[in-house]
């Protein structure tokens, strides 16, 4: 159900693209949101998607507003056009509109979209910057991620990602002291493995698994829910490992474009742990272990 104030919002906003845009006709919940109910709006002017929150976080909505347009200034892959969004200061409803992607037709190959995701991604990846970070702060999943500009890789891994993770992790109560022993040696260790003065900021999508991207129309890959950053263009590449869900086109036509020095076979379980202490954090001890097993495999 639509609660009735992020109806009228989304009505007002309506009207700025029309004068008299019409009712919103229907309103039907998508499944398969973990943070935000998503919405098939459809209305006189055409079809919207809408993902709403009762409680959102400062900035929530505006943040992944931002990082959509961030992505989309690249002209690289395709991203979903922004109408609107509402994000509230200090919790209350917030919601994001924009447009509505048509799903594949069912003769869609998904290698050929793959293929062009892999081709897209290696380029926006060329898209650089001067330091490691954002200008804004943003959100991963519904945790916060800090983005504070850093010269060097390794200590922005360390300080703006691995470190805020495991600092929640402890306020859960989800670090024993073996965990915590465990991932404090490994971030004071990490310039044995991330020292490297070829690693270069790169435009991160920052979660890309395989429910972030979607195959629309004609095998056109398209990218949704980012938590954008320049960082380390591994890091895309190995959460893009984490849980599957890319076809082997993908990973062919980004190594043409771009390829991954041999060194991301080691890196990539320490790239993986970032990811994992997020869903540690979000959905608790069952993930545990497989943070555990990173740590050992590098300072156990």
């Amino acid at each position: 159900m639509l609660p009735d104030p992020i109806r009228e919002d989304i009505q007002n906003t309506l009207k700025e693209l029309a004068e008299d845009p019409g009712p919103i006709e229907g309103a039907k919940e998508i499944a398969g949101g973990d943070i935000s109910h998503a919405v098939h709006l459809t209305t006189p002017l055409g079809s919207y998607f809408l993902k709403w929150r009762e409680e959102t976080p400062p900035g929530f909505f505006h943040a992944e507003a931002e990082g959509l347009k961030l992505l989309q200034a690249t002209q690289e892959l395709r991203v979903p056009l922004v109408l609107d969004q509402r994000s509230s200061d200090n919790g209350g409803p917030g919601w994001i509109i924009m447009e509505w992607i048509d799903p594949a037709e069912p003769d869609a190959s998904k290698e050929d979209a793959g293929e062009a995701l892999g081709r897209g991604l290696a380029e926006i990846h060329q898209q650089k910057a001067p330091s490691f970070g954002l200008e804004e702060d943003n959100y991963i999943g519904i945790l916060p991620q800090p983005n504070g500009w850093m010269e060097r890789w390794t200590d922005f891994y360390r300080e703006q990602r691995l470190l805020p993770q495991v600092e929640a992790a402890d306020k859960q109560d989800l670090l024993t002291p073996e965990r915590a022993q465990l991932l404090n040696t490994l971030m004071d260790r990490l310039d044995h493995w991330l020292d490297d003065p070829s690693i270069q900021p790169s435009l991160l999508h920052g979660d890309l698994w395989g429910g972030n991207w979607m195959v629309g129309q004609k095998s056109t890959p398209w990218l949704i829910d980012p938590a954008v950053s320049f960082g380390h263009r591994e890091m895309d590449i190995a959460m893009s490992e984490l849980f599957g869900g890319f076809p082997p086109s993908f990973y062919e036509s980004y190594q043409e474009m771009l390829p991954l020095d041999e060194g991301y076979k080691d890196r990539k379980p320490l790239y993986h742990l970032y990811y994992l202490l997020v869903h540690l954090n979000m959905f608790g001890e069952s993930y545990g272990s497989h943070v555990d097993k990173i740590c050992q495999r590098y300072v156990g």
